[in-house]
């Protein structure tokens, strides 16, 4: 942080590096307003790493009338898929049918539904298939539906975002504390504590951005020091991964007997990873885990379903997110909307202060252009609405992801090809950037792994704002997954040197 710019009057500064908050400041930044974002840990740390890693309309929203919300994220699906094409793909989805559960004319309604409450030209839409001939489930599982939805790394649409606001004049810092927020005859003074250098500075704006997710409501206790216009509830959701249970490119999305819903998905290739649980929680987002009866439940409902059985012993990995959903008085977790609230609170010559509350995955794009509607008062001057039609960085491709795959290689020959691969599913045409002036392989410095090289390493410090290993390894990338203990205490040395 520049001393200097702590005299600069920004127009926004967003607390929060989740999806809301890196789409907000990319947005906004387009517009042309002066926008700094400061997030307490790593961008995505929290919730926005932690989903089930899909952009989906939310078929079972239907059931609770949640209409509004899943047409836009219908539409939406398709709008990302077209922005970011290294990072979205479109995804076909099976559900098996159970004549005692969800009788088949309510999924055909609903799936009818789904094909036509949002805009779809490019995903396909559902049908009836037989699930006898692939020898997957066990015998009395006959018949399923089909439709489509789409798959994110959902980190990596946060840290593009960030990239986004960045290259867009935006302020981004990650493990930037806000530690109080004051209104100063409407100005706000915001206190920033850097956890790397242990620097205390403030920085001003004229509207502040509560885009805290869990933290939302304790942010206006702890920073405010006032009362949240809103409750919110906290909803745990847990994934296991596990090596593949079936070589299809399908995801399922199988129907347990207490009504939820639990997705097996293709992950990275050799991987399934299920979830989600919906379970009440209460506590320090920071602190949540998997627990024993979660795991039992979505191994009890996979091997209720599949012929293949799985254990504990097969998890290769775990995670757990918290979800800040809207209260609405609802004691089941299951049924509360996934649809998010923006509150602005703005009175005689107060600073506005927007705080976000709810929301999902699939539509943070919709919510950061209802944000700047919400604030388009204050700056008349702003652009409009621009987000819709222009690629997230690395998502301007001129040909398909095999075609740049091919590319890459050709450039450089002595890269593998499921590295290359790893490097368009992942960077798309950033990965150029990690080539630069490289002309052989001795050129890509150190050598870690299979597939992994110092300048990738060198790429994530400069221009992705990984600080500490964990950013690396589970969210720029899902290297942690496949790396040893000893190539792990290998990188974390490397970056020492680095940062």
């Amino acid at each position: 942080m520049q001393r200097e710019k702590e005299d600069e009057l920004l127009d926004i500064i967003i607390v929060g590096g989740g999806i809301n908050g890196a789409g907000i400041a990319a947005d906004a930044s387009g517009r042309g307003l002066k926008v700094a974002l400061f997030e307490a840990k790593d961008f995505a740390s929290a919730t926005s790493s932690a989903s089930s890693k899909l952009l989906h309309g939310g078929l079972r929203y239907l059931e609770h009338y949640d209409f509004r919300l899943v047409s836009e994220a219908l539409a939406e699906r398709e709008i990302i898929l077209r922005k970011a094409p290294h990072i979205v793909k479109g995804m076909r989805f099976r559900l098996p049918h159970r004549p005692f559960l969800r009788p088949a004319w309510m999924i055909r309604m609903g799936l009818f539904l789904y094909d036509h409450l949002g805009k779809r030209s490019i995903l396909g839409s559902s049908h009836q298939v037989d699930l006898a001939v692939s020898g997957l489930f066990k015998k009395d599982i006959n018949i399923g539906f089909e439709y489509s939805d789409c798959w994110v790394d959902d980190a990596r649409l946060v840290i593009l975002n960030v990239i986004d606001a960045k290259e867009r004049g935006a302020e981004v810092h990650n493990y930037c504390r806000v530690v109080n927020a004051e209104d100063r005859e409407g100005i706000w003074h915001v206190s920033i504590v850097d956890e790397t250098s242990g620097r205390h500075f403030i920085r001003k704006s004229k509207v502040l951005v509560n885009a805290t997710g869990p933290w939302v409501k304790q942010f206006f206790d702890e920073h405010l020091k006032t009362t949240s216009p809103r409750n919110i509830r906290l909803v745990k959701g847990s994934h296991i991964v596990v090596p593949k249970i079936h070589n299809e490119e399908y995801a399922y999305i199988l129907q347990n007997r207490d009504e939820r819903i639990v997705f097996v998905i293709p992950y990275l290739h050799d991987f399934s990873m299920i979830g989600t649980t919906d379970v009440s929680y209460e506590g320090d987002p920071r602190e949540v885990e998997v627990s024993v009866d979660e795991i039992n439940y979505l191994i009890n409902v996979v091997n209720d379903h599949f012929v293949k059985q799985i254990n504990k012993s097969d998890i290769v990995w775990s995670y757990s997110g918290v979800r800040p959903l809207c209260d609405n008085g609802t004691n089941s977790p299951q049924t509360i909307t996934r649809d998010y609230t923006l509150t602005l609170q703005q009175n005689m010559n107060k600073a506005p202060l927007l705080s976000i509350f709810g929301g999902k995955l699939t539509t943070y794009r919709r919510l950061a252009e209802s944000a700047m509607l919400h604030l388009a008062s204050f700056f008349p001057s702003a652009g409009g609405p621009w987000t819709e039609y222009e690629a997230l960085p690395g998502g301007d491709f001129s040909c398909s992801k095999e075609q740049l795959c091919k590319n890459i290689r050709s450039d450089f020959p002595w890269l593998n090809i499921s590295t290359a691969k790893r490097y368009i599913d992942q960077y798309g045409t950033l990965a150029w950037k990690i080539f630069k002036d490289v002309h052989e392989e001795e050129d890509m410095g150190m050598f870690f792994a299979t597939g992994v090289y110092a300048r990738e390493i060198d790429y994530l410090i400069e221009y992705e704002f990984v600080k500490k290993l964990d950013d690396m390894l589970w969210r720029r990338t899902k290297l942690g997954i496949y790396l040893s203990d000893d190539q792990k205490l290998a990188i974390a040395s490397y970056m020492k040197l680095k940062i």
